[in-house]
């Protein structure tokens, strides 16, 4: 994938994590901090911070539990270290610190 196609499918990733972050109607806001990183804040300050590296083709997440790298097989994102796809993962991060159980692998029409 060439780098226009990697930013382009980032954003992508990105604008649809924050439509399901927002449908899910947990207390969190969510925020562009310009191309490529997207910030999530929750009701107690805690923060997500989901962001493009273009050089490493890669999507990469900040959370309580640690920091996670995602590369594309082709059809998802996967974690590099344990093989988990980025909704998935993002769903247990996202519970966690929301204090409420979210699915946003679940897509909703």
């Amino acid at each position: 994938m060439d780098e226009s196609e990697f930013i382009r499918l980032t954003e992508q990733t990105l604008q649809e994590l924050d439509r399901r972050i927002e449908a899910s109607g947990i207390d969190a806001d969510c925020e562009f901090k310009g191309t490529g990183v997207l910030e999530v804040e929750f009701g107690d300050g805690s923060k997500i911070i989901v962001n493009s590296q273009a050089a490493a083709r890669e999507i990469w997440v900040a959370a309580k539990s640690g920091g996670y790298h995602f590369r594309s097989d082709g059809q998802r994102w996967v974690n590099t270290r344990d093989g988990s796809e980025l909704f998935a993962a993002l769903s247990a991060f996202v519970s966690q610190q929301s204090g409420e159980a979210v699915n946003l692998a679940k897509v909703d029409g």
